[in-house]
């Protein structure tokens, strides 16, 4: 089946069959009003006067600082992140570009041209860097930057997960997970099931605990499948589709599950959210609350941007909120990369912000003045690893003011 993808306001990619494509194109029609570019049509489930709110004032309790910066080269409309060693930090952009920068200074060590539009990654493990591309190759570089092996997968590769018992999965744009075996990239197995007609284009990655991958699909699914053979443990629904139109209907998953020794729990964008059992995917808990953005656990909460923005913490055993901070509504808030005193979100005009984990509060802002903040932040020694969408690449730490 042929896809296209049309872009919403609210900053999603939208995936739909050529079937749907004039009823889309239709509805998008009905929405565009507004000049606004910040403006989010109703069609989306947003009302044309939800701006995004300006920056508040607040006394800084906490401090951001850059202890290195690097640019390894655009993003495009793709969530690329870093991926970090025992010795060097790996970016990729969406020409192709993989570079290896020095973990303590950000120094440029090499660069290589892949010779691909770069969809996804990086991903791999056990010594390989794995990215993959806008029409389904998936490369493996070793950690000198010299190409390993070479695989195609059924359409654009959206995600690469760090590799686990010598198998890496790859999530591809028509919905299927692939696993391949790390050594010789030879698919190993292959997961797919048939997906709505239109789709919010995912960069979701597999949550792997113990052996088994949570995945969270198009149209509200949630499936635990062993990584070493492709066996679907158990599969339930975490939200089912409500609305009127085709887009109010659209009720995929399209961030990674977070999972603990005890439960994993995945969240659908228009739809609810809800925690299960690990070993039979019994209901713990749900509610109803929309996000595209992904979820942070530790230890006996959980961390999450809703779909307005709003960043909040919850009970992760009763789902109920502990805080909730609406200061960045409509933002474009990235998810929450979570410390032991902060909270750190980005935004798509490039700002970092601080929130304390005890109440919510705002506690310290940067601006990097580099490009929207969306994909995953990771940790770096003490601090924290980010990709903006222009390319820029930083580590940073956030200490409390003396």
């Amino acid at each position: 089946m042929k896809f296209h993808l049309f872009r919403t306001q609210l900053g999603l990619n939208v995936r739909i069959s050529k079937s749907a494509t004039l009823i889309l194109a239709l509805i998008a029609l009905g929405g565009c009003a507004s000049t606004d570019d910040d403006a989010a049509p109703e069609w989306a489930g947003v009302k044309n006067e939800d701006a995004p709110a300006k920056l508040v004032d607040f006394t800084e309790t906490a401090k951001f600082e850059v202890r290195w910066e690097s640019h390894v080269g655009n993003s495009g409309a793709n969530q690329l992140h870093p991926v970090v060693t025992e010795n060097a930090v790996y970016a990729v952009s969406a020409r192709g570009g993989l570079s290896s920068l020095d973990r303590n200074t950000g120094k440029l060590s090499w660069r290589i041209e892949s010779g691909i539009n770069v969809s996804g990654g990086i991903g791999g493990g056990d010594g390989l860097l794995i990215i993959g591309g806008s029409k389904g190759e998936v490369l493996a570089y070793d950690e000198s930057g010299k190409q390993i092996w070479k695989a195609i997968v059924s359409s654009e590769a959206l995600s690469v997960s760090q590799s686990f018992e010598g198998i890496v999965l790859v999530r591809s744009g028509d919905g299927r997970i692939t696993g391949l075996n790390v050594t010789d990239g030879t698919r190993a197995w292959l997961f797919e099931r048939s997906t709505p007609a239109l789709v919010v284009r995912s960069h979701a990655g597999a949550a792997i605990y113990r052996g088994v991958a949570f995945v969270g699909f198009a149209g509200g699914r949630l499936a635990a499948i062993k990584v070493k053979n492709g066996e679907v443990l158990w599969e339930t629904a975490v939200s089912q589709a409500r609305g009127n139109t085709e887009l109010e209907r659209i009720s995929d998953i399209t961030a990674s599950p977070v999972v603990d020794d005890e439960q994993v729990c995945a969240i659908a964008f228009q739809g609810r959210m809800a925690c299960y059992d690990l070993t039979q995917g019994g209901p713990l808990w749900n509610r109803d609350i929309s996000s595209d953005k992904g979820m942070k656990l530790l230890r006996r909460y959980l961390y999450l941007t809703d779909a307005k923005s709003s960043v909040i913490e919850m009970d992760k055993a009763t789902g109920n909120t502990v805080w909730k901070n609406d200061q960045l509504f409509m933002r474009g808030v990235s998810t929450p990369y979570v410390t032991d005193d902060f909270v750190v979100v980005g935004d798509r005009k490039g700002y970092l912000h601080g929130l304390s984990r005890e109440d919510g509060s705002l506690m310290a802002r940067i601006d990097l003045e580099d490009g929207a903040i969306s994909a995953t932040m990771l940790q770096l020694d003490d601090g924290i690893l980010v990709q903006t969408s222009s390319g820029g690449v930083y580590s940073l730490s956030i200490n409390r003011r003396k």
